[in-house]
Order: structure tokens, then C-alpha cells, then sequence
């Protein structure tokens, strides 16, 4: 018991040491990602219609 204790000791002192975001980094990291998954989400859709149109010319 006693090492369980010692335990959630530790990860409490632990997360008193984070650098939690602020409010500004976190749009600004939300923007990036949501700009990411549209632009990989254009590309592989791209790539599905050409390798689509040329399995049709083949």
C-alpha cells in the first residue's frame, strides 16, 4: 500500500511540472492540424481519381 501511495505522489509532484498550452498556442496548433488534414485529404483524393482514370484507359 505503501508503494502505491509513493506512487500518486510522484505522478502528482509530476503534473504540477507541466507547461500546459495557452489558449493562443492551442488555436494555433488546432488551425495547423485542421490545415494538414484538409490538404492531405485533397491529395490522396487526387491521387485515387488519377489512378481511377488511368485504370479506366487501361
Amino acid at each position: 500500500m505503501k508503494k502505491i501511495k509513493g506512487f500518486f505522489k510522484g505522478v502528482k509532484r509530476e503534473a504540477k511540472m507541466v507547461r500546459w498550452p495557452s489558449a493562443k498556442d492551442m488555436g494555433k496548433y488546432s488551425v495547423a492540424v485542421l490545415s494538414l488534414m484538409v490538404f492531405f485529404g485533397l491529395y490522396f483524393y487526387l491521387l485515387d481519381v488519377l489512378f481511377t482514370f488511368l485504370k479506366g484507359l487501361v
